[in-house]
């Protein structure tokens, strides 16, 4: 527990104030013992230091990987293969992601690693050992399901309101802990001015404020998962995490409903405030950094305290040795709209997602035409069919993880992870549930037909959009794991633009054309929808091999 307080914003306040005098790092005791290669005269293996890194696994040096018997010493996982030959890790990123995940299936015993020596000189500083306990994918399966938790519970209360966009986590200098807690903060403290605000423009205002600051755990999320777990296990935390995501919209429209009716529309801030507070106190205090790029920078800056030596770096300070700030900002805020433009396969899955969700949301405005109006319901109880969703949840998720875990994962053991299309299969059968989710709810809404009709179409249309977003999900951080966070920031905040675009239309729309005509004129698109997630499908490989920037 010390650890992750130590970790937490609230512990890193304390370092500041106490001048690094409490809550110590290993490196800061007065006992500790420097590594051997850090401050001796070992004779350290060369090291291949690559200018300005972009692959995944490394400045994250995958301890698992590679380490050294007790009395033999061998490369960093930057410089050596898994049998120990030297070799650069540029060979090919696929083979590294697959080779990285599968030999984390099976832990290594603890033995030491040596740092290795560039040509210049720079020590590259690395996890001491393989089971090394600030590396997070060797955290205790404790401390791991409790940082997910947080991230859960951090996406449920903010997809309560709404989200954009995240620039700035994938930074190492920064980290990704600071990035949440902060704009966390500002989240919370602008559901104050928010309840009490008086008039539609103010109230616009703060929301697209709430909204933005609020974005990074969509945004990054999938990101702190991928720092903790191994691959082969992502898909089991993206689908409990996307739940969380999905949950936050289905129930606080319930919320609203009946509190808006007790009391008036400015509930809706205060209870916003009353679940986000108490989550912002414990990730202020308790959520550590989970990025490994940042914590190696941070034991660099410690360890060259300690022994006076300025070549002891991290690859995340060599890659960004020459960077300007313009070169940040240009990986951060540019480079993943540079790959959405340039690359076909990015491209296609971004407007994909971003038709999915504008129809998804769209699809909810024509239940004020519905439920009050053909059934009669009250405002509360005119939002109880949103209970579908969590109905659709509580089916979805375990099918989801009973697939990868009894039919992927020993495959997987066997033969690698196999092509990134793969990763689509499970939306292969789920995108045909959104049409006739829309075609049931269209057609069924009507006063002589009784309303459990269209709210089973409301579980069909949710049952097949959580799907396909899974799926499209895996599929990019399996294809561009390097940009994975990045692209995931683009992503939401594609989506999230024109799902908020598409209900400023919507609501005309229903009103024009009838639920019925309405609703069916959705079900149509998300037909070509299905015939385009098959073309994916089937011709994805063609357009990863256009891309300069996907895995080979």
């Amino acid at each position: 527990m010390k650890d992750i307080i130590r970790d937490s914003t609230f512990g890193q306040i304390v370092r500041l104030l106490s001048k690094n005098k409490l809550l110590l790092y290993p490196e800061e005791d007065p006992n500790f013992k420097c590594p051997k290669g850090y401050n001796d005269n070992t004779n350290l293996p060369e090291a291949v230091v690559r200018e300005r890194t972009r692959s995944f696994f490394s400045t994250a040096s995958n301890p698992h990987n590679s380490y050294i018997d007790d009395e033999e010493a061998i490369t960093t996982p930057e410089s050596k293969d898994e049998s120990g030959s030297n070799e650069s890790t540029d060979k090919g990123e696929n083979s590294d992601l697959e080779r990285a995940n599968t030999a984390r299936l099976e832990r290594t015993k603890s033995r030491p690693i040596l740092p290795s020596k560039s040509a210049d000189g720079t020590i590259l500083v690395d996890w001491y050992m393989t089971d090394d306990p600030e590396y997070p994918q060797n955290w205790s399966a404790g401390k791991k399901l409790y940082v997910s938790f947080q991230i859960c519970v951090y996406s449920f209360a903010v997809y309560v309101g709404s989200s954009i966009y995240s620039p700035g986590s994938g930074i190492p200098a920064i980290g990704r802990t600071p990035i949440y807690v902060w704009t966390f903060v500002l989240f919370v403290i602008l559901q104050i001015p928010t309840a009490l605000v008086d008039n539609f423009a103010g109230l616009l205002v703060l929301r697209f404020l709430a909204g933005f600051f609020g974005s990074p755990c969509l945004a990054t999320g999938a990101a702190t998962f991928q720092d903790m777990y191994s691959m082969v296990k992502m898909p089991h935390l993206l689908a409990f995490w996307a739940g969380a995501v999905t949950l936050g919209p289905a129930l606080a429209p319930i919320v609203a409903g009946f509190s808006i009716s007790a009391k008036d529309w400015h509930w809706f801030a205060w209870e916003e405030l009353w679940l986000s507070g108490p989550i912002c106190l414990m990730m202020f205090v308790s959520l550590p950094e989970t990025s490994a790029p940042n914590i190696l920078l941070r034991r660099a800056r410690r360890l060259r305290k300690l022994t006076d030596k300025v070549n002891l770096r991290s690859q995340s300070e060599i890659d960004q040795a020459g960077m300007t700030a313009s070169d940040v900002a240009y990986d951060a805020l540019i480079k993943p709209w540079q790959i959405n433009l340039l690359d076909p396969a990015v491209a296609f899955t971004t407007v994909y997602t971003a038709l999915v969700y504008g129809i998804f949301y769209s699809f909810f405005e024509s239940f004020p035409l519905v439920f009050p109006v053909l059934y009669g319901f009250n405002l509360g109880e005119s939002q109880l069919p949103f209970l579908a969703v969590v109905v659709s949840l509580l089916i979805c998720i375990p099918l989801y993880c009973y697939y990868y875990y009894y039919i992927v994962e020993p495959r997987v053991k066997i033969s690698g992870f196999g092509e990134p299309e793969e990763r689509l299969i499970p939306g292969l059968i789920a995108t045909f549930f959104v049409p006739a989710g829309l075609f049931l709810f269209a057609w069924t809404s009507n006063p002589s037909i009784h309303w459990i009709s269209p709210t089973i179409g409301v579980f069909l249309v949710m049952r097949g959009c959580y799907t396909i977003m899974q799926a499209i999900f895996l599929y990019l951080s399996f294809t561009y794991p390097q940009y994975a966070a990045s692209l995931f920031a683009a992503n939401d905040f594609a989506r999230s633009a024109f799902a908020a675009g598409a209900t400023e239309f919507s609501g005309p729309m229903f009103h024009r054309l009838g639920v019925a005509r309405g609703c069916s004129l959705l079900g149509g698109l998300t037909v070509g929808c299905t015939v385009l997630f098959y073309c994916l499908f089937f011709f994805g490989k063609d357009l990863r091999a256009r891309s300069r920037f996907a895995v080979k």
